[in-house]
């Protein structure tokens, strides 16, 4: 670790601070689930996959009694378990119910809201494709809601332009919740252009917070020497703001896991730094940031809001007071 600048000696740094960042409501509104959950069943209270894909709130959650597993099958069948904001196949709860199981789920709303209209276009006769990751925990939650084979997987552009449907005029498009909006765009782009006919989402399906995030970042990344996003590696969202950041003229952009994180050595090169949190990161990985940056630079920080967010998502009728 780089020791501490003197006092007298300090380098100057501007830090650029980007808003909205951090936690959104789902991310909000799954980690209350998990809270509220031990509070009304008590520990140990089981939760399948990550509730949101940050080790930092996981370990917290771990503290208060949460035992994360990967899959049903390692939870007993008499405590409670609660499913990812990331959305599950319907599969799923159909085995906590066959199983007589207590279950809560904490899926975002803005999820649940794709994996609507997807059992309503293929109610409706549409072969669905799906623009995401492969392997994503929302991908598989979305594509197991309806049966296999009525959903295609589109990841590239390349994929989007190779597509060949059985029937060209019925289909309908859904994505992600958590993608580059540019990246979507282009891909959407190919699809209605191949496919005028195609059915598009009634409503934007990348999320607000998605979308506000990746627009505060762009606002300032042009004039960053290096843009640092912090994040779990596993967050999709987060990677997507590293990505939007390089894109929007940032010279570096890096995700980090948190203070203990930051390439100094990078840092020491860099005059303009952004800074900004995925949907996942609690906000006192931000106030870390800032503290171990200003324990060695004379540093001046600028918050640069692009936009208010005052969304609030209600916990499930089971835990409300």
């Amino acid at each position: 670790m780089q020791p501490e600048n003197p006092a007298n000696d300090r380098l100057p740094k501007t830090l650029r601070v980007a808003a909205p960042r951090g936690f959104c409501a789902g991310v909000d509104r799954a980690i209350q689930i998990v809270e509220k959950s031990i509070e009304l069943y008590g520990a140990p209270v089981y939760v399948r996959h990550e509730i949101v894909h940050n080790q930092h709130v996981v370990s917290r959650l771990e503290e208060l009694g949460a035992i994360f597993v990967e899959e049903l099958d390692d939870c007993p069948d008499d405590r409670p378990v609660v499913f990812s904001a990331h959305g599950v196949p319907k599969s799923v709860p159909a085995a906590a119910q066959a199983r007589d199981m207590e279950f809560i789920d904490a899926t975002c709303p803005l999820v649940s809201k794709v994996h609507i209209e997807a059992e309503k276009h293929h109610r409706n006769g549409h072969h669905i494709l799906l623009i995401g990751h492969k392997g994503h925990p929302e991908v598989i939650g979305t594509m197991g809601q309806i049966p296999e084979g009525a959903m295609t997987l589109i990841e590239t552009d390349q994929d989007a332009e190779n597509f060949q449907p059985q029937d060209p005029e019925n289909l309908a498009l859904v994505t992600q919740t958590t993608l580059s909006v540019d990246d979507t765009k282009a891909m959407i782009d190919i699809l209605t252009s191949r496919f005028p006919d195609i059915a598009l989402p009634y409503k934007e399906d990348i999320c607000y917070a998605t979308t506000n995030r990746q627009a505060a970042v762009k606002a300032i990344a042009k004039d960053c020497d290096l843009f640092l996003v912090i994040g779990s590696p596993t967050s999709s969202n987060s990677k997507r703001l590293v990505e939007v950041a390089s894109k929007a003229g940032a010279k570096a952009a890096a995700l980090v896991s948190g203070p203990d994180g930051l390439d100094w050595a990078v840092i020491e090169t860099s005059n303009v730094i952004g800074l900004s949190a995925g949907a996942s990161a609690p906000e006192y990985l931000v106030r870390g940031v800032i503290a171990a940056l200003r324990s060695r630079y004379d540093l001046s920080v600028e918050e640069v809001e692009t936009t208010q967010e005052n969304v609030v998502f209600q916990l499930p009728r089971s835990l409300r007071a």
